[in-house]
């Protein structure tokens, strides 16, 4: 049976069905003037199994990650051998708040009006970005947050490759610092082939530009032409687009240049914004 793609709107996971066994309405849930949340409604028959991820949790630690990847694996999110052995071999524990649901299948909040995207969200862009993360290839995370998702592509482009974690928030990138160091990852940090920096992400990063693969984290209402700009001939950028209504864009840079994009998915993530709009000016 083929598994049908999956969004993540207001913390829970549904299948994305037909339009017409879904109805949309919006919640007034506002927090610093924020654009309200999505809440999709689906008819109880048409709830995905995907929907049941969001409460599994067995364990802690090691035990608790790989368990969690094995659901994933279960449900049909993960289909690589190498996706799968990176997320059991970085412990999602470890870039996530104290008292966090680590395992379960949802986004959490990590402060600053920020999220850490749930794990099937993770897994999809690892997998959509595979090919582009190699050894030795380079890649650039936007709105790196706690460096969960920096830290898998060092694991999958290794000591001889280079990956770049930006985000505008100073607090969350000492954060994520301190975090890689505690994890698997740690040797590429002090290795230098990974490091993660504050600055506005929409800007990208030309230091180690071309990347082989970058992403995006929060949801732009536009792709960055600067993001395009240091995307390498053959490479990839994953990126949510869309304000109220976002969708998962594939972007390809082809070899003369030229560029092909193609949605993946509906997807809610948080806004690609300056970092005053994301805190309040706080």
């Amino acid at each position: 049976m083929r598994s049908c793609p999956t969004l993540a709107a207001y913390g829970r996971l549904y299948c994305a069905l037909p339009r017409r066994f879904v109805s949309l309405s919006f919640t007034s849930l506002r927090r610093h003037n924020s654009a309200p949340f999505l809440n999709f409604s689906l008819f109880t028959a048409f709830r995905s199994p995907f929907s049941r991820m969001e409460q599994f949790q067995t364990g802690t630690g090691s035990t608790g990650n790989k368990a969690m990847v094995e659901n994933l694996k279960r449900f049909g999110v993960i289909s690589s051998k190498k996706v799968s052995e990176v997320m059991e071999a970085l412990d999602r524990g470890l870039f996530v708040p104290v008292g966090s649901s680590a395992y379960a299948d949802t986004p959490l909040p990590i402060g600053y009006n920020a999220t850490i995207s749930a794990p099937h969200m993770h897994a999809t862009c690892l997998l959509l970005l595979e090919d582009k993360l190699q050894p030795g290839m380079r890649a650039l995370d936007v709105g790196s947050g706690t460096g969960y998702l920096t830290g898998c592509f060092a694991l999958m482009v290794g000591a001889e490759g280079r990956v770049v974690g930006v985000d505008h928030i100073p607090e969350l990138v000492d954060m994520s610092i301190k975090n890689v160091e505690k994890s698997v990852a740690g040797p590429l940090l002090q290795k230098g082939s990974l490091s993660l920096h504050v600055g506005d992400g929409r800007k990208g990063w030309k230091e180690f530009a071309p990347y082989d693969a970058i992403h995006v984290g929060a949801a732009a209402s536009e792709v960055p032409q600067a993001l395009l700009d240091q995307l390498k001939p053959g490479g990839r950028m994953v990126i949510p687009v869309g304000t109220y209504f976002q969708e998962l864009k594939v972007i390809d840079k082809c070899e003369d240049g030229s560029i092909k994009a193609r949605t993946e998915t509906s997807v809610r993530y948080v806004p690609l914004t300056s970092r005053d709009e994301q805190t309040g000016g706080f």
